[in-house]
């Protein structure tokens, strides 16, 4: 008899653009007495359609969290580190529980330290400055966790080692939307769990002669990429993943809804 099973679903995210300023003065009513800015509402439309599609691991956040990151981080300037970089946790903790009221056991995805692009001006080493930036980014990320976030993902352009070789772990997920070989070879010294798109499938299993994987999370996926990760992992091996960059109110329903295989 023909079986259809359904996949574990989870998200890595969203980018959910700037609203317009109806829909923005709106909801900043409706959140009068909290602290209700862009930033907050942009972690409420990246989770929000998640929940409602029934995403078993949603995570709100994404790329476009950098500006909270960068107000959070003392002697930052216009993308300008002028002196030792220290973290004011307090709007952080209020985007985390505000999170977790929304959702028990989410995730927060920001970007990576790379992306936010600030140009050194202090430590003047670049073994100093990485150290003090991923420092900095773990002090973030515990507080996070501390206020009730599950763990975080940081969303990549590039992967890079320092930040790997820093930061990885089981609570700290690596993503890169779009990796190369030599990305995704990097990523799996340092991780066992790898999220990519299907067309990257192939060249991700290619790597497993040399690198173990545990788990895939498939970005996106169809019918022909859940039945290659088959051949190659077992069903409790493989996770339909979501990163939304465009409209949303669809995407996770249907993301949910065509996480499965036929046995």
């Amino acid at each position: 008899m023909v079986k259809r099973v359904k996949l574990p679903t989870r998200g890595f995210g969203a980018e959910p653009g700037q609203p317009d300023a109806g829909a923005l003065a709106g909801w900043i009513a409706e959140h009068r007495g909290h602290m209700a800015d862009i930033i907050t509402y942009q972690l409420d439309r990246s989770l929000a359609p998640q929940v409602e599609a029934g995403i078993e691991t949603p995570c709100a956040g994404g790329k476009f969290y950098a500006d909270r990151i960068l107000a959070a981080f003392s002697d930052v300037c216009e993308r300008k580190a002028t002196g030792e970089i220290h973290v004011d946790t307090r709007d952080i903790v209020e985007d985390a529980a505000g999170i977790v009221v929304r959702k028990k056991g989410a995730w927060c995805a920001m970007p990576a330290p790379h992306i936010l692009d600030i140009e050194d001006r202090y430590y003047h080493d670049n073994d100093e400055w990485s150290g003090a930036i991923c420092e900095a980014y773990g002090t973030l990320m515990r507080t996070m966790r501390d206020t009730g976030i599950a763990g975080n993902i940081l969303v990549c352009d590039a992967m890079q080692e320092t930040e790997l070789a820093a930061l990885a772990r089981q609570k700290i997920v690596f993503f890169q939307p779009k990796p190369n070989p030599e990305d995704l070879a990097l990523l799996m010294e340092h991780q066992d769990q790898v999220a990519v798109g299907k067309e990257c499938l192939k060249t991700l299993f290619n790597l497993t002669s040399e690198y173990t994987l545990k788990k895939v999370f498939i970005i996106d996926p169809d019918k022909e990429a859940i039945a290659l990760a088959l051949t190659h992992l077992d069903p409790d091996q493989i996770v339909a993943g979501g990163y939304c960059t465009m409209e949303c109110d669809t995407y996770w329903k249907d993301l949910f809804d065509h996480a499965a295989y036929v046995r």
